[in-house]
């Protein structure tokens, strides 16, 4: 049986690809020296796969940002505010104007809005559509990238974001017309690039359709008929591979069953189920190949090889072996490069190593699964189904694992445990009388930048070569710094700055129970910026305080209210890699839990104000709207089960990202967190049009200035944008805030836009004169 990569990681073993993307922004190495750095990471991903046995191995699957992005890049799709760079600069200062906005010389430009990629926690740059929109082939990106693996003797198929996907993934700019009007105009321009890719020895085409996941509507499956319909005919030779994931095909199915595809996608780790319903369907006749993402894409755990080849044998009975393939289940880009880089025992324990791959790894599965579907398995792959099978048994009962104390706690949970002891309007009256806030208070998210000594200095205490004491008196003098400067400024509800923390949820996975660490398990967020997500094993539980210290030190500096700082149940779920031998649900209410003692601790040391941020609650909804219910029921309880231990007077806050609120503002409405605070800048406030419509009761903050860009808002454009805030929602419920967190800004723009922020709040507050 033939092997399928959708996808390989592409920021190298060690970030190479990270690390040299921000010496370029910061004029440290050439443009020559950078995209040299991501071919030898290239040519290092295609050669790992085809020493492993891969047989479709990727290409085109690497971006110096984003895929989406390259994709706007390849059709000349770029934004009038970018002409005037695209007259003046070189084309990858183009790309990364558009991923992170321009600020220099004359020009003073915003970026793409970003927002997640379907479920998951890497971010794309939404593409913008006018009405008169017009394309032209314009990169060569995939052909270019085709041929340099043709000169490592390496035949790969091009992976392209669908015409259809693409159009789906943007927004309109302008009223008065729907993206997939555009088709007929993109269209030509994608069938040249097929061309290229053709003339240059491309035989398979791999064609990313994750819109398929979702439901659709009959104009857009209409687009989906038309467009392979017309492939079909245009390049009878092109062998494509139409690829879903993240989920199943859902009523969908039945229309792609009939498309004059050469192979199918199944993503069957999200939706097993599926593979009946294509044998079942009378649409298929065995025409096409199915490829059967058996093998993880977006989790560390090792393949259980019974059940996939349950799944694999499965098909086996009903279609030839010359028309199925084993494959990812989607993109590797989702998951660590090397297991084999893992050293530290102390972090993560031999015990849970053993149940884990990496996409190194995953790729010896895939070709392992290969080799045993023949009648008579190879020796070497029968050894390994014998290894597999004791691993897992091993697994399934070790000690580590389980803590009766927690299981049990879940279990009597009552269903009180989520309710505030009052309404918000009770709340509200305490909270005021209390805090004694001024109209437009003004905060930030919770970061402060993460300086390059701050690192260095974690990174000497964890290595021992600093005493616990001098990191202390340390993370003192920064505390005192953050504080001191706030105060100068003029905010009025100040955080500590976050210094002692090296992620947002891997800071709290550290201090949890049922908790292992990578040292080099990173994955992409978004263009640079990596993550390294925890390891859920166990039960996860709470022995001891986590931010308590910090936070009360900071408190003891001032006697404006400082926030406690907190990660919600649902991010850190979300956010981490999480064991696959219980229902999320479970472990989500695990660790609301730990999180709701936390909180608890922190009111009764006298903090008055306690943010849990959940940036990540939507980015958990299914992508299929008849599950979405189930989703959010325990989402939402999760979130309440965290904050509802404290007294009215407590002032319980919560953040969001990046997200579209429009479909979900009963469940956010739900969370009852006294105040919200939001991304908002790159929308330009629209996303507040779902909390004007939903008639939002309790406060907000809507960010006003984007913090994933290096420049630096004016008052003038802060102001503009609160303005507008002021006219959609009661001025007594809005917070004046950043979009983000600021762990990855420097001081000194830090320092310029929050200054300029808390400006405007003092100004605009002097126009109003409401009292609170």
């Amino acid at each position: 049986m033939k092997t399928n990569v959708l996808g390989y990681p592409r920021i190298g073993a060690k970030r190479e690809l990270k690390k040299a993307i921000e010496k370029y922004w910061k004029k440290k190495i050439s443009a020559e020296e950078l995209l040299e750095v991501g071919s030898q990471i290239r040519r290092k991903n295609w050669i790992l796969q085809k020493k492993s046995g891969i047989h479709f191995i990727p290409s085109n699957d690497f971006s110096f940002y984003d895929q989406v992005l390259d994709a706007t890049m390849t059709y000349g799709c770029i934004p009038e505010r970018f002409r005037e760079i695209d007259k003046n600069r070189s084309d990858l200062d183009l790309y990364f104007a558009m991923a992170r906005g321009l600020q220099e010389d004359s020009f003073d430009i915003t970026a793409l809005e970003m927002t997640k990629w379907f479920d998951t926690n890497y971010h794309y740059l939404v593409p913008e559509f006018a009405k008169s929109q017009t394309f032209e082939l314009r990169s060569l990106k995939a052909v270019e990238e085709f041929k340099e693996a043709l000169d490592q003797g390496i035949s790969t198929k091009p992976v392209l974001i669908s015409p259809v996907t693409y159009l789906f993934l943007g927004k309109e700019k302008e009223e008065g017309f729907h993206r997939l009007d555009l088709l007929e105009a993109l269209l030509p321009e994608f069938y040249k690039l097929l061309s290229q890719l053709s003339a240059a020895g491309a035989e398979y085409i791999q064609l990313d359709e994750p819109c398929l996941a979702m439901d659709l509507t009959h104009k857009e499956l209409t687009a989906i008929k038309t467009l392979y319909t017309d492939i079909a005919e245009k390049f009878p030779k092109l062998r494509i591979i139409l690829t879903n994931y993240f989920d199943c095909y859902g009523a969908n199915l039945e229309t792609i069953l009939g498309l004059p595809v050469h192979a199918i996608h199944l993503d069957l780790v999200r939706c097993p189920l599926q593979l009946n319903d294509i044998i079942d369907s009378p649409t298929y006749k065995g025409k096409q190949v199915l490829s059967l993402g058996v093998v993880d894409g977006r989790n560390i755990w090792r393949n259980n090889f019974d059940s996939s080849l349950d799944l694999i044998n499965m098909a086996l009975q009903n279609v030839s072996i010359e028309k199925l393939w084993v494959s990812s289940s989607c993109s590797f880009l989702h998951a660590p490069y090397d297991l084999d880089l893992e050293t530290n025992e102390k972090s993560l324990p031999a015990e849970v190593k053993q149940w884990m791959a990496f996409s190194k790894q995953k790729l010896k599965e895939l070709v392992t699964l290969s080799e045993l579907t023949p009648e008579i398995p190879t020796e070497e792959a029968a050894m390994e189904l014998v290894s597999n099978r004791r691993t897992f048994i091993d697994k399934r009962i070790s000690g580590l694992v389980h803590h009766s104390p927690t299981k049990q706690r879940v279990q009597s949970l009552a269903d009180t445990a989520g309710k505030r002891k009052s309404a918000f309007t009770v709340r509200r009256y305490e909270q005021g009388k209390k805090l004694g806030l001024p109209l437009f208070p003004t905060t930030t998210i919770g970061s402060f930048p993460q300086t390059r000594e701050v690192r260095s200095i974690r990174r000497q205490f964890k290595n021992k070569e600093i005493t616990s004491t001098e990191y202390n008196e340390f993370l003192k003098k920064e505390t005192q710094r953050a504080i001191a400067f706030q105060e100068d400024i003029g905010l009025d509800v100040l955080v500590h700055g976050e210094y002692e923390r090296n992620d947002m949820v891997e800071y709290f996975g550290e201090k949890l129970e049922g908790f292992a660490f990578s040292g080099n398990g990173w994955v992409q967020s978004y263009g640079s910026r990596c993550v390294k997500p925890p390891i859920i094993y166990g039960d996860v539980y709470r022995d001891k305080p986590m931010t308590v210290k910090w936070t009360s030190y900071a408190q003891s500096l001032t006697k404006k209210p400082v926030k406690g700082m907190l990660t919600g149940p649902v991010t850190i779920l979300q956010w981490s890699f999480v064991r696959n031998d219980q229902p999320r649900s479970v472990t989500c209410k695990q660790i609301a839990l730990a999180i709701r003692d936390e909180v608890t601790d922190l009111e009764q040391a006298g903090i008055s104000i306690i943010q849990i941020d959940e940036p990540a609650i939507r980015e958990g909804l299914p992508l299929r709207r008849e599950y979405w219910n189930t989703y959010l029921n325990w989402a939402v309880e999760c979130f309440r089960i965290s904050a509802s231990g404290v007294e009215d007077k407590t002032q319980i806050h919560t953040h969001m990202c990046y997200s579209e609120f429009n479909d979900i503002i009963q469940n956010i409405g739900d969370m009852d967190a006294d105040v919200i605070t939001i991304e908002t800048s790159r929308s330009e406030m629209e996303l507040l049009d779902a909390f004007v419509k939903y008639k939002y009761p309790n406060q907000i903050g809507p960010g006003v200035y984007d913090i994933h860009s290096s420049r630096i808002p004016n008052e003038h454009e802060m102001a503009s944008l609160l303005h507008k805030a002021a006219k959609l929602l009661p001025v007594e419920n809005l917070w004046v805030n950043p979009d983000c967190g600021l762990k990855t800004r420097d001081w000194p723009e830090t320092k310029s836009a929050l200054t300029n922020m808390v400006k405007v709040a003092k100004k605009i507050r002097s126009e109003y004169t409401i009292d609170v």
